[in-house]
């Protein structure tokens, strides 16, 4: 049972803030989102949030979906629970936004681009223990900083991705589809998730090729772990090719994905870096796996991002999915660098 004496005044505080950057209007259609296993605390939360600044809501909890036999997928962005719910669908696709607070997420649903495409915007509260969220309130200045990030991207014809272990990666960004989140939406049509603070990159096929070297410190946010030993990435366009490693974190990945039996498993989803400098790399250590789901550490200001999986923009999708965090790179799009040995360069 939620206890509401344990609910602290500053979580509903930080929540009601997150809706007000999301312009929510008196009139406008609200559903929450959630599944039979969501936390009731992030439920509540988002209740006592909407209700502080004064707006109503529909609430929406559908069943979750038992895991299929087969590797156990956790921090995919892409909930399973729309998969035979067309009237759900309908009715997210009529409302002005849907604020998610399903496990997995609406990031990267099959249903998301029909959702969006229909107007609806969606904010994914990820599923953190709250004061990871309090600590991440989205800052109006951290909007700036990514669509920066976001400009330069578009621009660019190619990505270098290069570290002291022996990283050495090249991106074509030709076509890529880049977008960022700084942790709120107010804009129909689009999709924010909170904790924010980052820009990554969809390329398209045949665009991804070098050798990526994991060092100790490192992290797979699947896991939930940081890297104890080095891991390396072998790949060829897009693909990775082969995983070298003695250590237990090579073989985890070499099992994992395997279990999926799918090329696509190995394939790039996307790229990109963190831009939020309140986000701690400490994080994954201090609080039990229950109680993230790592997007922290996908934001922490300087990392490269690299990750495995789906990508829709070339026409790819598996279940499967890998976020991979790496500390310590240069990052360079064309001639510009933008993170130097780890550290944002502006």
């Amino acid at each position: 049972m939620l206890n509401i004496d344990e609910i602290q005044p500053h979580w509903i505080a930080g929540f009601a803030t997150l809706f007000e950057l999301c312009k929510i209007a008196p009139d406008e259609q609200v559903i929450i989102l959630s599944e039979t296993a969501s936390s009731p605390l992030h439920v509540h939360l988002a209740k006592l949030g909407l209700g502080q600044i004064g707006r109503h809501y529909t609430h929406l909890e559908l069943p979750s979906i038992p895991d299929p036999t087969g590797p156990i997928v956790r921090s995919s962005g892409a909930t399973q629970i729309l998969g035979t719910q067309p009237l759900a669908v309908r009715m997210m696709c009529e409302a002005d936004i849907i604020i998610d607070i399903s496990i997995e997420g609406l990031m990267h649903a099959s249903q998301t681009g029909e959702i969006l495409k229909s107007g609806t915007r969606i904010m994914n509260i990820s599923a953190e223990h709250p004061d990871v969220l309090c600590r991440l309130l989205p800052m109006p200045e951290l909007k700036d900083i990514v669509k920066e990030a976001v400009s330069h991207c578009r621009e660019a014809h190619q990505m270098l991705v290069n570290s002291e272990d022996g990283t050495e990666l090249t991106v074509d960004m030709g076509g890529a589809a880049s977008v960022g989140i700084w942790g709120w939406t107010d804009r129909a049509g689009t999709l924010a998730h909170w904790p924010g603070g980052i820009v990554v990159s969809f390329p398209q096929k045949n665009t991804v090729n070098g050798r990526l070297v994991m060092a100790p410190g490192d992290m797979n946010l699947s896991f939930k772990r940081y890297i104890e030993s080095e891991v390396i990435l072998n790949i060829s366009d897009d693909y990775i090719t082969s995983i070298e490693g003695n250590g237990a974190d090579a073989r985890l990945m070499r099992d994992y994905l395997a279990g999926f039996d799918s090329k696509e498993a190995y394939a790039t989803s996307h790229v990109g870096w963190g831009l939020n400098r309140a986000a701690r790399y400490e994080a994954l250590s201090i609080y039990d796996n229950a109680q993230t789901n790592g997007t922290e550490l996908r934001a922490v200001a300087g990392n490269f991002l690299y990750s495995t999986g789906a990508n829709e923009f070339a026409g790819r999708f598996t279940r499967g999915h890998f976020d991979l965090p790496m500390m310590g790179c240069d990052i360079r799009l064309n001639d510009r660098l933008v993170v130097s040995h780890g550290k944002l360069v502006s």
